[in-house]
């Protein structure tokens, strides 16, 4: 229950300083690899473009390293605090819920080195950063708000072979965050509607704001200028796949759709490129090695490259130099692969899941597959590969799609949705204020 004594700093707008959880991967983390993905990008952009909005942003990541600096300033205006909680190495995302109270008790140790109401609103990424926030929120007076970016309910919906399911507690613990948000922010109406259906969120405190793509890294360069600074061939099929190496991003639907596509057109062989960029990550750690040996058991070990992961310049002459791009995952609250490849000019063969149907402008930017069945994947692959003209209408079409999303937009909403959630807690204490007159 809301009660008087909350201090009256929720009522001024909100300006200041934003205190962002990432609690579970830090936005200094190479993208591609272990636990660290779209958030990562995510989190880094948008810190910095509220920042350009005079917005001070602390990014509070746990440690995972005793040679980490407390405190890295990334770009002026965004500081990432690194946070002691548990070992810092070895512990797996699922082991982490056990160093939740140190990581809150820290956080909230920070702000009491300042003076009070020193943070205007805590935005929490994931739901282990969710639980955070949703403590700190009653302990500061500040609006919470609360960015999903996967759900266990929706992923668990959607299992890969070979994956395994979310637990209990995860559910359940998402379940509270949601409870406990002054705003939800979804990527796409799709996530928002998933928030409101299977986690019962108030539609009133649920915003769309589609993430952005950096268009001054991610851009059309030429694919032949790409393919010689990375040394592929002028002449090649380049089938791409970026992204983690784990069961929901299904990089074996690719290789799997590539043996089929030469068993059709065995002549396709002595030109094809398959890259994939990325590492292991999640249940793909338990077996790091499973993708390396089902190309070999498929028989097409000679056209499968392993990259892996490159910084975000290279990921885009990568991009580039594609012929398309393959993103065929069991689940995605956006997929912002398949908006960066757009953005090079590159066209997306995307399975027709979740976000990626709003990533990807099917029949305009890209393809999107239903299901994950290999032969699917194969025939469109195959009429990308094939057809001149089709390539050329997707690539321009990735283009202009890919305009439509730029950091800037999403930073300009996102603050929006700060102004909402000051509103939201604004008459929580109010209706609070009416109950303890009463």
């Amino acid at each position: 229950m809301v009660t008087a004594a909350r201090r009256p700093g929720i009522l001024r707008p909100v300006h200041g300083r934003i205190a962002m959880i990432s609690l579970h991967t830090s936005p200094l983390d190479q993208p591609g690899t272990g636990d660290a993905g779209g958030m990562n990008v995510y989190v880094s952009e948008l810190s910095k473009r509220l920042a350009q909005d005079n917005l001070e942003v602390e990014i509070f990541t746990r440690a995972t390293s005793s040679e980490l600096p407390p405190v890295v300033e990334t770009s002026p205006g965004v500081r990432v605090r690194h946070v002691h909680a548990g070992p810092f190495e070895g512990l797996s995302k699922a082991e982490l819920p056990g160093q939740l109270c140190v990581f809150a008790r820290e956080v909230l140790r920070a702000e009491a080195a300042h003076t009070q109401g020193w943070y205007d609103l805590v935005h929490a990424h994931y739901w282990l950063s969710g639980q955070v926030g949703a403590l700190v929120r009653d302990r500061w007076s500040v609006p919470f708000v609360h960015s999903m970016h996967t759900m266990a309910k929706v992923k668990n919906e959607a299992l890969a072979e070979g994956d395994t399911p979310e637990p209990m507690a995860r559910l359940i613990g998402e379940e509270q965050v949601v409870e406990a948000a002054d705003m939800l922010i979804a990527s796409t109406d799709i996530e928002a509607r998933q928030l409101i259906d299977r986690y019962d969120a108030d539609p009133a405190r649920v915003e769309v704001v589609p993430p952005g793509v950096d268009l001054s890294v991610f851009k059309p360069v030429g694919q032949q200028v790409a393919r010689a600074r990375l040394g592929l061939p002028a002449d090649a099929h380049v089938l791409l796949f970026a992204g983690r190496i784990q069961p929901l991003k299904a990089p074996d639907v690719l290789l799997r759709a590539v043996a089929a596509l030469v068993t059709r057109d065995p002549s396709l062989r002595s030109r094809l490129v398959v890259p994939v960029v990325g590492g292991p990550s999640g249940t793909g750690l338990e077996h790091p090695e499973s993708l390396a040996v089902l190309a070999a058991s498929l028989g097409i070990e000679d056209v499968v490259r392993f990259v892996p992961p490159v910084r975000q310049e290279v990921l885009a002459d990568w991009y580039a130099a594609a012929t398309l791009v393959c993103v065929p995952s069991y689940n995605e609250s956006f997929g912002l692969v398949a908006v960066e490849a757009q953005a090079a000019g590159t066209p997306v063969v995307a399975a027709a899941v979740g976000g990626l149907t709003t990533a990807v402008r099917d029949g305009v930017s890209g393809l999107l597959v239903e299901g994950h069945d290999p032969d699917a994947y194969a025939q469109v692959l195959e009429s990308v590969v094939s057809q001149p003209q089709l390539r050329a209408r997707l690539a321009a079409g990735a283009l202009e799609h890919a305009a439509t999303f730029d950091w800037e937009h999403t930073a300009e909403r996102t603050v929006a949705a700060y102004r909402h959630a000051s509103s939201a807690m604004r008459q929580e204490l109010t209706a609070g204020l009416v109950q303890v007159g009463r």
